[in-house]
């Protein structure tokens, strides 16, 4: 089994995981470890850069008792010119228990697991899927509404060019909640015709994404503090939501950018770190999962 996308679990299987996961996030906080895994070897390749996750699901196979192996694609063979199958075909040789991939294109995970003998886990593709991102921000907003059935939650910013929306608008729906997508112009979803302050009215939960320059054709031109004012989410742009509405980052955060300062360090509402902290229980419940 490989988890390529959302739709790789069943409803029972992604059940399953939330429950598991709530389990390691209490052990994590109390420095508990497991030999589950021992002996087993999890392969981390990642052709672009990343802290939470990559980090995330070293920790994650460490604290099982497997192995994490880190390959560092800059030093890769790949610059020499090594292709993405041979890369795979060479690592299958080795026989690793678990793959983990981050690529910068669609699809390319699917063409890695199509060649690997073990599990293949999607830590993200171009502008595809990340559904180990989508499954910690389900557990982060079940454990803070209990259930996420009548939720509202409103993922604001560059979705036309994030994954993470990708996998949360799949996910989010399946466990009851009510997901709203929205971003300026340019950057909001394909036939999308709801405003930022629109999807914010009465939401129970914000996430903010960043704006993928990197992904972009031509720079936006704002200037300093323009993206922020007209469409990050400020204090005063919070207010639209319901009171007590939590705040939600995948991260990396560009402060000042896409979420103010005291919107990303709000007391008892900011659930970023939350977020973070829950990488690892998930990402620890899917390696048991598929390797177990």
């Amino acid at each position: 089994m490989h988890l390529l996308s959302i739709d790789s679990l069943d409803d029972e299987q992604i059940a399953a995981l939330l429950d598991r996961a709530d389990q390691f996030a209490a052990a994590n906080r109390r420095r508990e470890s497991s030999t589950q895994l021992a002996g087993r070897t999890v392969f981390n390749v990642f052709y672009e850069n990343s802290t939470r996750t990559a980090m995330s699901f070293a920790t994650a196979a460490a604290r099982l008792g497997a192995q994490p192996l880190t390959l560092s694609v800059e030093h890769s063979s790949v610059k020499k010119g090594e292709t993405l199958e041979d890369t795979a075909r060479t690592l299958n040789a080795m026989r690793p228990d678990a793959l983990v991939l981050r690529h910068r294109e669609d699809g390319a995970v699917a063409t890695v697991a199509a060649l690997m003998d073990c599990p293949v886990i999607n830590a993200g593709d171009g502008t595809n899927e990340h559904p180990t991102q989508a499954l910690l921000d389900a557990l982060t907003l079940r454990q803070q509404f209990g259930s996420l059935d009548g939720v509202t939650v409103a993922i604001l910013g560059d979705v036309r060019h994030s994954r993470v929306a990708r996998s949360n608008a799949k996910l989010l729906p399946r466990l009851g909640a009510n997901v709203r997508l929205a971003g300026p112009p340019g950057l909001e979803p394909a036939g999308s015709t709801l405003s930022i302050d629109e999807a914010l009215e009465g939401a129970d939960a914000v996430m903010m994404l960043r704006i993928q320059r990197e992904r972009l054709d031509e720079e936006l031109g704002d200037a300093p503090g323009e993206y922020l004012s007209r469409y990050g989410l400020t204090f005063g742009r919070l207010a639209i939501a319901r009171p007590e509405a939590v705040v939600l980052h995948p991260g990396p955060m560009n402060r000042g950018v896409e979420i103010a300062d005291e919107v990303a360090d709000l007391q008892d509402r900011s659930l970023i770190l939350r977020q973070v902290e829950n990488g690892v229980a998930m990402r620890m419940a899917c390696l048991e999962l598929l390797i177990g």
